[in-house]
């Protein structure tokens, strides 16, 4: 790949949001934020299903199966997710998901 100005610019900003990353204050927080934005997530797709009636067990399947694949990511040895930051905020925004929809059904009652 040739190293235009575009590319030395994304490579130094990529670089820098790493740098920042690496404080685990904001490490903290984007963790935070991707729980927060998890809940967030799950509150939506239990209400829009629900308003449409028919795709609610689609919608609890693709979840279920998008959280146990994230799951077999990231807790497998082979991709090494836990060691990384997208690898934690993959999971933080799961455990946001799965606490959203476990809210959404306390609440209901059911």
């Amino acid at each position: 790949m040739q190293q235009t100005r575009l590319n030395t610019l994304l490579d130094r900003l990529g670089t820098q949001i790493q740098d920042q990353l690496k404080n685990p204050w904001r490490r903290l927080a984007t963790l935070v934020i991707a729980i927060l934005f998890g809940v967030f997530f799950g509150l939506a797709i239990s209400s829009t299903a629900g308003q449409v009636g028919y795709l609610d067990i689609v919608a609890s399947a693709l979840v279920a199966i998008a959280a146990e694949v994230i799951s077999a990511l990231f807790y497998s040895d082979r991709w090494k997710l836990r060691q990384t930051l997208f690898g934690e905020v993959l999971n933080a925004f799961k455990f946001g998901v799965l606490y959203g929809l476990f809210l959404v059904a306390f609440l209901l009652g059911s």
